[in-house]
């Protein structure tokens, strides 16, 4: 049986700024919304696809320099943006079948941690975009 490994180091942009130097984890998850579709009478549960409702979450160093976290997000805060995110940074500019570049376009930033910091620790943010039309390019 053969296996393969994946090693993560994936690369990523927000609002059109590589943010990859101050990514510690990302997950995006493509969501489609189920809706029942079950009638009187039936005993059963049955679902149809609804509205997609896609996610991205991504934890970020706290970065409060020129062009980093802070700059790029504060003023995405109740507002859509596009973030993309690649498995490898090569994906970003070039995809391909191997190295796909997913892209979320018109996603929502809700809220956005200031600060989170514990002593003697990197202060790390998690911030999840929701909503949005995904696409994939593999060329």
């Amino acid at each position: 049986m053969a296996t393969s490994t994946y090693l993560s180091n994936p690369a990523l942009t927000i609002n059109s700024v590589n943010l990859t130097d101050q990514c510690t984890s990302a997950t995006l998850t493509a969501v489609t919304q189920a809706q029942t579709s079950s009638a009187f009478g039936s005993t059963d549960n049955f679902f149809v696809a609804g509205t997609t409702m896609n996610t991205f979450e991504v934890t970020l160093y706290d970065s409060f320099a020129a062009t980093e976290t802070y700059a790029t997000l504060a003023a995405l805060v109740g507002t859509q943006t596009t973030v993309t995110i690649s498995p490898t940074a090569a994906g970003l500019a070039t995809p391909s079948a191997t190295a796909p570049k997913f892209t979320l376009t018109n996603c929502y930033l809700e809220s956005l941690p200031l600060i989170d910091a514990t002593f003697g620790s990197l202060s790390e943010i998690t911030i999840s975009f929701k909503g949005g039309t995904l696409t994939t390019a593999t060329s």
